[in-house]
């Protein structure tokens, strides 16, 4: 008699599930490109090709499928998403065609998609049906996607990323020294939100309290500050196509959507969540520059959003991986969702 075998990421392959996973964590996870750690197995001692690599990769995320599909619906059970999209190049034999990666994350889960365009039409496809508050870049893209339309109002509420305003305002302050003096305004908006608790991982009751409490303070401290924004804004005097113009009318043109904040206690005064969420993304095309084909892109949107959204959650990444893994090769088409270790 023998022991059973351990599972398989292939039936009746060599490799195993384990070893999948370290592929996807070198890959995905620390941004080791698949030609690097040929050499670097091979300095051990084991001979695999490149090609090899990738099958235990392909295999690994056809058993993850599921879980990734249904990571987009956990992402949108939130009332507030945010919300970006950064280059991702298509290798497919020849010149890197200019893809883009587009990400949506909650506060505790992250989905990427990769598209070869970066349009309305597409943001529109990123958030679907999606009824609650987007944060955003001043992107136009955004906009086209929640304009109201004929068939009624806009599904979704944008609210714009003062982090953005204020890089335009350090920029510009290059050119004009009046600039510091809505730099100190916005880092008092910064100070008031340092001291608010956030709401996201309390229970029901507590979070309403807490919400309560941000609007209370935002209406009493940061309003006046919002005030005094836009007066000094709108009397300021700039030349035509010059930085400053051009930066304060960045900021009057999505005025509504900077003020959000004040009437929804849940929405943040940036969009840098999400850009954390796409250090990896950002890290993983500079090593490997992007993906050899269309199914490359898909492989490395599964592995990304999986990877980060377990990080958020307090789960190792290797470990969820693996987990996820054998439950969908025990039984096909099982979602395994990243569990919160709060």
């Amino acid at each position: 008699m023998t022991a059973p075998t351990p599972p398989r990421l292939v039936e009746g392959g060599r490799y195993s599930v384990e070893f999948a996973v370290h592929v996807a964590l070198q890959k995905y996870a620390f941004h080791l490109p698949l030609a690097r750690q040929q050499r670097m197995f091979q300095r051990e001692g084991l001979v695999v090709e490149r090609q090899t690599l990738w099958d235990q990769l392909e295999a690994l995320a056809r058993h993850l499928h599921k879980s990734y599909e249904a990571l987009l619906a956990e992402v949108f059970t939130s009332p507030l998403i945010h919300a970006d999209e950064t280059l991702w190049y298509l290798l497919d034999k020849g010149p890197g065609k200019k893809w883009y990666v587009w990400t949506v994350a909650s506060p505790d889960a992250v989905y990427h998609r990769i598209f070869p365009s970066r349009s309305g039409a597409t943001a529109k496809t990123v958030l679907g049906d999606f009824q609650g508050v987007v944060v955003v870049d001043g992107y136009a893209a955004y906009q086209t996607a929640t304009k109201a339309s004929a068939e009624g109002p806009a599904p979704a509420t944008l609210a714009f990323c003062w982090a953005h305003v204020r890089r335009k305002f350090v920029e510009a302050l290059k050119f004009e020294p009046c600039c510091e003096q809505v730099l100190t305004l916005i880092g008092q908006l910064y100070a008031i939100e340092e001291d608010l608790p956030d709401w996201h991982e309390l229970e029901e009751k507590a979070q309403q309290e807490v919400l309560t409490h941000r609007l209370a303070v935002r209406q009493q401290q940061s309003t006046p500050l919002i005030e005094r924004i836009k007066a000094w804004a709108l009397s300021q005097k700039a030349l035509p196509d010059s930085t400053f113009r051009k930066t304060l009318e960045y900021m009057l043109e999505l005025w509504n959507g900077l003020t959000v904040f004040l009437h929804n206690p849940r929405v943040p005064l940036d969009n840098n969540h999400v850009e954390r969420q796409m250090r990896d993304v950002v890290l993983g095309r500079k090593n490997h520059y992007g993906s050899k084909s269309q199914r490359g892109t898909e492989v490395a949107a599964l592995f990304y959003s999986l990877i980060e959204t377990a990080r958020l959650r307090g789960e190792d990444p290797g470990h969820y991986l693996r987990r996820a893994a054998l439950a969908a090769i025990e039984k096909p088409g099982t979602v395994t969702l990243p569990k919160s270790q709060a």
